[in-house]
């Protein structure tokens, strides 16, 4: 038997429009930065996820895929692009050489940091106005 729908208010919905409203700004608004600095919103993306990957200054391809939600064999392409670019490198890690490090150069680096004090201070301009919907779920015994 499929599970009842739970019963969505105005103010459900008005909460999810404005919080989907909120996150499109704020991605166009790094778009538009992005764009400005001479590369795409997935280049920064990636730096961005090499750069704040837990406990290193490096990560994988795979670590880098899930990090994007995106194919394998997509990132490897855009590693590719941003190597081309100057902006990060692959090496092979001194643990096990099978395994390739995806890092940072300094232009990639520099990059990175402008964007990220650009990004900061919207969200902190948008700070109040961006925030995670509160929605009435009804509880199991409510189904």
């Amino acid at each position: 038997m499929p599970k009842k729908t739970p019963d969505l208010s105005k103010a459900d919905f008005s909460t999810l429009s404005e919080f989907r409203y909120q996150m499109r700004r704020f991605e166009r608004f790094s778009e538009t930065a992005v764009q400005a600095e001479g590369i795409t919103p997935l280049q920064y993306l990636l730096m961005l996820h090499i750069k704040g990957f837990p406990g290193r200054d490096w990560a994988t391809v795979g670590e880098l895929a899930e990090r994007l939600q995106a194919q394998q064999h997509g990132v490897v392409a855009l590693v590719s692009r941003c190597e081309a670019a100057g902006l990060v490198a692959r090496r092979a890690s001194m643990e096990d050489r099978r395994r390739v490090e995806v890092h940072l150069l300094p232009p990639g680096e520099e990059v990175l940091t402008r964007l990220a004090a650009l990004h900061r201070a919207e969200l902190v301009a948008l700070q109040g106005k961006f925030t995670v919907p509160t929605l009435h779920l009804p509880d199991d015994h409510d189904a």
